[in-house]
């Protein structure tokens, strides 16, 4: 499903709520109107019909339901038009939804095929770009989340951190961006230790990817886990828990897609992208638990779950970036299972120092259709990852709070927590839904691109 130039032999698409429907119908030919009355359409949410239309010609009609239905789903125009033929449609209608361009970008991000490995067969769907449209906009935010989508579903085997660096050396090629990498035992030449130790077991050398782009505005930087493969280290994960450690670099696949929509949409930021990329493998040179590491910025950690180690690599890379003093850092991880134990696999938990931003997102998230949800950054669980023997514990036990302690953790390695946001993802659809094919996604990137456009407004 994408977007195309005029074509004068489109077939028009009309589309209609439960209460426009009768409106619509009256302006049908008689042919359609009867074939859509004989076939019970109404109008309803997911309902859609290739209708006669005379003698030779043919519309599509898809139902948007009524507001109450909407309330259950998003891309609502993608439910309806993936069970049309392939072919070529023009809006007949004006699209009678909050947000219409946003209607238009999941009808997009319907038509994604995952096809490195074989082909994939299915309709395709093309609609003739309506003239109210920013097409650069759709383009970029498709491809930004078609970015983040390739890179999470492709397995580790073709994905590990050297090919993630490729990754985002590829995107700064693109819009003359700078890339520096940190590798292998530099990292303890440079001083990022956790980073090191959580990647040394693999043969796959860990590394910090940092990319800068953009000369003016206020200083923006992202920092994305980037772990191409858990296995859990030492603490082994069972192979249930294991079968989808492919995606534990959704985090970074994230930010890598923001950054893509920042500088694909010209933002006048400083831009600034750090991926601490590693594998967590096993073998004689893992960190061990027990151990206690002593991390960049001076705090020693002990280890008490070598299967918590995205917290590790990305407390490293969140010191170093505070130490430029950014006017905000966004951290993106696929954390911890207590996220989705608090709020399943669609909704965006997020962490934020800083009200007025975290309303900004809030916000943004409605309008984008990228839901997020808020946790609170629980001042009195602070304790809960104090070990007494170290400065910090990578796994308080007790089994409760993981995804706040886990933030807290994180927020102990940034200079200023009013400038700070952490999002604890799940980056995976489980089934195919209207816009989101089974696999990998983002969360959170088109409330965050939102979001960052207001505050920069009002950053001044």
């Amino acid at each position: 499903m994408q977007l195309c130039a005029a074509d004068h032999a489109a077939i028009p698409l009309y589309t209609v709520t439960s209460e426009t429907y009768a409106d619509i119908l009256a302006k049908l030919t008689m042919p359609t109107q009867n074939y859509l009355m004989a076939q019970d359409f109404t109008g309803g949410l997911g309902q859609a019909l290739f209708a006669p239309d005379g003698a030779d010609g043919f519309v599509a009609i898809v139902g948007l339901g009524s507001r109450e239905n909407r309330r259950r789903g998003r891309f609502h125009l993608a439910n309806g038009a993936q069970k049309l033929p392939s072919g070529v449609y023009r809006l007949a209608t004006d699209l009678p939804l909050e947000n219409p361009e946003y209607e238009i970008l999941g009808w997009c991000l319907a038509g994604y095929k995952f096809d490195k490995y074989a082909k994939v067969s299915g309709a395709t769907h093309q609609l003739v770009t309506p003239d109210w449209v920013d097409a650069h906009w759709i383009s970029t935010m498709v491809q930004s989340e078609f970015l983040c989508r390739d890179l999470v579903n492709t397995p580790a085997s073709d994905m590990d951190p050297e090919e993630l660096e490729q990754a985002v050396r590829s995107l700064a090629s693109i819009h003359g961006a700078i890339v520096d990498v940190t590798t292998g035992d530099a990292l303890l030449e440079q001083n990022f230790p956790m980073i090191h130790a959580v990647g040394r077991a693999s043969p796959r050398a860990p590394r910090l990817i940092d990319l800068r782009w953009g000369q003016t505005g206020p200083k923006v930087t992202l920092v994305g886990k980037g772990v191409c493969f858990d296995t859990g280290g030492l603490n082994l994960k069972p192979g249930t828990s294991m079968g989808l450690m492919k995606k534990d670099m959704g985090g970074a696949a994230n930010t890598i897609a923001l950054a893509a929509m920042i500088m694909g949409l010209g933002l006048n930021v400083q831009l600034r992208l750090l991926v601490p990329a590693v594998e967590n493998s096993v073998s004689g040179n893992s960190f061990r638990p027990q151990d206690i590491l002593t991390s960049r910025k001076g705090y020693t950690v002990e280890i008490n779950n070598t299967d918590a180690e995205g917290r590790l690599v990305l407390a490293d890379a969140l010191a170093y970036a505070s130490e430029e003093e950014p006017d905000i850092v966004i951290s993106m991880a696929t954390l911890t299972g207590a996220a989705r134990v608090a709020v399943g696999p669609d909704l965006a938990p997020f962490f934020s120092g800083n009200p007025m931003f975290a309303e900004d997102l809030k916000r943004a998230a409605v309008v984008a259709q990228d839901p997020v949800w808020e946790m609170p950054f629980w001042d009195p669980y602070e304790k809960m990852i104090e070990p007494g023997i170290a400065d910090l514990d990578n796994a308080p036990s007790g089994g409760q709070a993981g995804a706040i302690t886990a933030a807290l953790f994180l927020r102990r390695f940034v200079s200023d927590a009013t400038r700070y946001v952490h999002f604890d993802i799940y980056s995976w659809s489980a089934t195919s839904q209207p816009g989101r094919p089974k696999g990998g996604i983002t969360q959170g990137p088109r409330a965050i691109f939102s979001a960052l456009s207001h505050w920069i407004a009002r950053h001044g």
